[in-house]
């Protein structure tokens, strides 16, 4: 599942690739007045479980563990939100690639031979989802990258051959991988 924001025009962001276990509509606890900013996209087929709000805001003034657990969770998912739009916004749309380059890398990512090999299937207009641009901009970027000779793409399979050019180029802060991730 793919969460993030769709605007009238069709122009997408998006923010994080969801797997099993994680929470969304987070955003809206403890809101007087929710009302959910984001949208999320199923992309594989699989279940979702409903909790709903009361009753989970509830447990949290009951129980402090939980709180004091979900507290730390969004904690983390604001730290990885702000790397995100930092790399975006002191790096425009090539920075915007890179980091979502690594850090698809982080976590999907599987060494071989040549490199590290994203092991998910992402369509040209999905990355470019990620970066806040359109296609065209990913498609060129891209083709820069593999003339570089850091990333080669095969059947639509990334792999990135040269992570230091990656990082070097967006003057990574070498976040640890679990802020630097896709997820």
């Amino acid at each position: 599942m793919q969460v993030g924001k769709i605007i009238p025009d069709g122009r997408e962001l998006t923010v994080r690739m969801c797997t099993e276990g994680d929470l969304i509509g987070e955003l809206s606890l403890f809101s007087s007045s929710p009302k959910y900013m984001l949208n999320a996209k199923v992309t594989e087929s699989g279940e979702a479980a409903v909790i709903y709000k009361e009753a989970l805001e509830d447990q949290l003034s009951k129980d402090n563990k939980l709180a004091l657990e979900l507290m730390k969770w969004m904690s983390l998912q604001h730290r990885k939100t702000q790397t995100k739009f930092r790399d975006l916004i002191l790096h425009g749309k090539k920075g915007a690639l890179y980091s979502t380059l690594i850090r698809l890398s982080n976590s999907y990512g599987a060494r071989s031979r040549e490199g590290i090999v994203i092991d998910v299937a992402l369509t040209n207009q999905e990355l470019a989802n990620f970066c806040g641009t359109s296609r065209e901009v990913v498609n060129r970027l891209l083709s820069e990258l593999r003339k570089t000779g850091a990333i080669s793409i095969n059947k639509g399979i990334i792999t990135i051959l040269d992570l230091d050019y990656l990082k070097m180029e967006i003057e990574c802060e070498h976040c640890p991988v679990d802020i630097c991730n896709i997820e």
